[in-house]
């Protein structure tokens, strides 16, 4: 079975109604990306970055997978199917995909601020100041803040450079590590790039889609399964 690895940014999640960060204006949610997405921000305050991202997990809760996340997850049907995603949400998840990589964290998980190990599971959308770790820390949102390392990109690397198809979808391109994945995708084989505004990539062969993800993920993922399935 070929392995097709899918690279997915705000993007996808954007249509599903989930907000995404603007670089043009530098602002979150009407919050500098500084104060509530980065060590130095929760160094300064804390319950701010806290009540930031419960007020973000209540706001993904209510979202639902769209178009784009059901494709991927019928892809598997004839692929395995490797999703690395930079979002944090759960959509992937909820739609049903069964292999995903989250390189910057998972909204609906805490962990310890001092001990980053210790991870711990959401039934709620609030982490509160007071909740600790089992070993006495704050704990904070399990997200991988600006500056920090990410820990899974060896992980996501290794994928790629195995992959026979790489799907990047809703991403610009401009986020690193995660931009640098498509150097590891072998050459020659298939690049599929879906977004509106065509991202540039230095990479040869591209097959820009300049379409939503609704509309383009579909699009290849029909593709990709008539290819499986060989002539008629």
């Amino acid at each position: 079975m070929k392995k097709v690895v899918v690279l997915t940014g705000a993007g996808i999640s954007a249509e599903s109604g989930i907000a995404t960060f603007r670089a043009s204006d530098g602002l979150w949610e009407n919050h500098r990306v500084e104060d509530v997405a980065s060590p130095e921000g929760w160094a300064r305050n804390p319950a701010l970055v806290q009540e930031f991202y419960n007020q973000r997990r209540g706001a993904a809760r209510q979202a639902q997978p769209n178009a784009g996340h059901r494709a991927l997850v019928e892809l598997e049907k004839a692929y395995e199917v490797v999703i690395v995603t930079q979002n944090v949400d759960d959509l992937h998840e909820r739609a049903g995909s069964s292999h995903v990589i989250h390189l910057h964290g998972k909204l609906m998980e805490a962990r310890s601020s001092r001990y980053e190990e210790l991870v711990y599971p959401l039934t709620k959308d609030r982490i509160e100041m007071g909740e600790l770790c089992e070993r006495g820390h704050q704990l904070r949102p399990n997200i991988v803040w600006f500056g920090e390392a990410v820990p899974l990109i060896e992980r996501a690397a290794e994928e790629c450079a195995t992959a026979d198809v790489m799907l990047v979808v809703g991403t610009s391109l401009q986020v690193y590590p995660a931009a640098g994945l498509l150097h590891y995708l072998p050459s020659g084989r298939p690049l599929y790039v879906i977004d509106p505004s065509q991202p540039s990539t230095s990479r040869r062969g591209v097959q820009f889609i300049a379409e939503p993800a609704t509309v383009g993920v579909p699009r290849v993922v029909r593709e990709l399964l008539a290819q499986a399935a060989g002539p008629a």
